[in-house]
């Protein structure tokens, strides 16, 4: 072969090999790009136990500090109504006024026999000293002046009772009987209703099961428990009351037993009959683990499960026991410890056993969190 081919064919063979060389090169290089892709980000939350005071909600009905029944005492008829109905009547008020002629004829009448018995046993006093009576002729005048006597209280009471005054002070409602109305006495229809609602009463039903389970973990007595309540318009009622009575009879066919909650209610805002929605404060648990609801979710068997992410970086599944709810969190009461790094974004990118970059969220509602939170039930 002549020298000048000779050159050609291995300058034509070095610029093949260095071709080749790049190539693989280049190919090594994008195998080396095109691997493994980087691990999803997930935000996360450091579990920690907080204070909790957990409130159960129930429904109440409101009930006057005090009620009383208005009705006569002797029969005539109604002369006379002096009160403004739906205005305020205080102790001792008269409110209606009954003919008074036929009392009057009765303590008149009980006066002579009361005056009639006096002057005989008073006779009979001096006869028995000189013995020109039996004792037992005296003894029946001394009787018959005390029953005279007896006879005449009582119609002075019964005068006394042709005057119907307030048995308490408070809100008197609508008068049923109007002037030239026949009062009987101790009818059953009341004249009106006076009620005190300075102070009302609030009564709610709760189940004998929750109310063992809040003494069985009080730490104050439950007679001083809190109550707050919310009104029909859904506004909250400014002042709270306090757990004041505890029935201890169970009602057989719902097996509920009634609280009472007494309220100050200067303005009058609660009505006796009213419904509202009462939010009892129980007592306080110092250490309690609150998982935000986005980062619990169900399976199939409708158990709570979380993803976590451990120190390692890699995804766990965990199985929670959780109980109520806690404005938007879930109390778990099982699954869940301290330091636990729990998945709250991203969850849906991840699966267990997988490679996470984790990423300290800070939720916005995670301040003030541990107030006083709603039970997600009711009773």
């Amino acid at each position: 072969m002549r020298p000048e081919a000779r050159k050609r064919k291995c300058i034509s063979e070095l610029v093949v090999g260095t071709g080749l060389a790049l190539v693989c090169a280049a190919c090594s290089n994008g195998n080396a790009t095109s691997g493994a892709p980087p691990a999803p980000e997930v935000g996360y939350v450091v579990v920690v136990g907080q204070s909790y005071t957990p409130v159960v909600r129930l429904p109440g009905r409101v009930a006057a500090y005090e009620t009383s029944e208005v009705r006569p005492q002797i029969g005539g008829i109604v002369l006379h109504r002096s009160f403004r109905e739906g205005s305020t009547v205080h102790a001792g008020q008269v409110l209606y006024e009954i003919d008074p002629a036929q009392a009057r004829a009765s303590l008149a009448n009980a006066e002579a026999a009361a005056t009639s018995a006096q002057a005989r046993y008073e006779r009979y006093q001096r006869l028995i000293a000189i013995h020109a009576i039996s004792q037992q002729d005296f003894d029946d005048a001394h009787a018959a002046a005390d029953q005279a006597n007896a006879a005449l209280q009582t119609a002075r009471i019964s005068l006394t009772y042709t005057r119907v005054t307030a048995p308490i002070s408070g809100i008197i409602g609508a008068s049923s009987v109007t002037p030239g109305a026949l009062a009987t006495p101790a009818q059953p229809t009341p004249f009106a209703v006076i009620q005190q609602i300075d102070r009302v009463y609030v009564d709610m039903s709760r189940s004998i099961t929750d109310l063992s389970a809040m003494r069985g973990h009080a730490t104050r007595p439950a007679s001083r428990a809190s109550v707050h309540i919310v009104l029909p318009d859904g506004s909250p009622y400014p002042t709270p009351g306090n757990l004041e009575f505890s029935d201890v009879t169970v009602n057989a066919s719902t097996g509920t037993v009634t609280l009472r909650a007494l309220f100050a209610n200067p303005d009058h805002l609660l009505l006796p009959g009213m419904f509202v929605q009462a939010q009892v404060l129980e007592s306080g648990q110092p250490d309690v683990i609150l998982a935000p609801q986005q980062a619990i979710t169900r399976d199939a068997h409708g158990d709570a499960t979380a993803l976590l992410l451990n120190a390692q970086g890699v995804v766990e599944a965990r199985t929670l026991q959780t109980g109520d709810t806690a404005g938007d969190k879930w109390v778990v009461l099982a699954g869940l410890q301290n330091g636990d790094r729990l998945i709250v974004e991203g969850g849906q990118r991840v699966h267990p056993g997988d490679h996470a970059r984790g990423v300290s969220v800070q939720l916005p509602n995670d301040a003030g969190n541990n107030a006083n939170s709603i039970r997600g039930r009711e009773n």
